[in-house]
Order: C-alpha cells, then structure tokens, then sequence
C-alpha cells in the first residue's frame, strides 16, 4: 500500500492543482510501480509559508 506524502507551501494551491497532483502521482505509481491505484494514498500537506525555508533562510514568498 503506497503512501506519498506531499508538501506544498500555503499559496495558492487550487483544489484542481490538488486533484491533478493526486491523479499524477498516483499514475506515476502505477505505471512505475506497478502498484494498485485502489491502495495508494496520497496526502497533500499545505506549509504555511513562514515554516519554509531555503538556502538556509526562512522563505518569505517573495524574489529578490
């Protein structure tokens, strides 16, 4: 039973990117892994933005 885990930043992210994400990765699985889509799970958590960091700093949402 596959389990994948998402995480995503708090910006934005639509309920159709959502579903499209769980079909994809579940297809990944699938033609891959050749698991059963019936038993794979995908869960998306949304991060909210100041919990995220990269390069060492805290993400701010914004470029520099």
């Amino acid at each position: 039973m596959p389990y994948i885990n998402i995480k995503v930043t708090d910006e934005k992210v639509t309920k159709e990117q959502k579903r499209q994400l769980i079909e994809g990765v579940t297809r990944l699985v699938v033609d891959i892994l050749k698991k059963n889509p019936k038993t794979t799970h995908v869960v998306i958590d949304e991060v909210p933005i100041e919990n995220w960091g990269v390069d060492g700093k805290q993400y701010s949402g914004t470029k520099k």
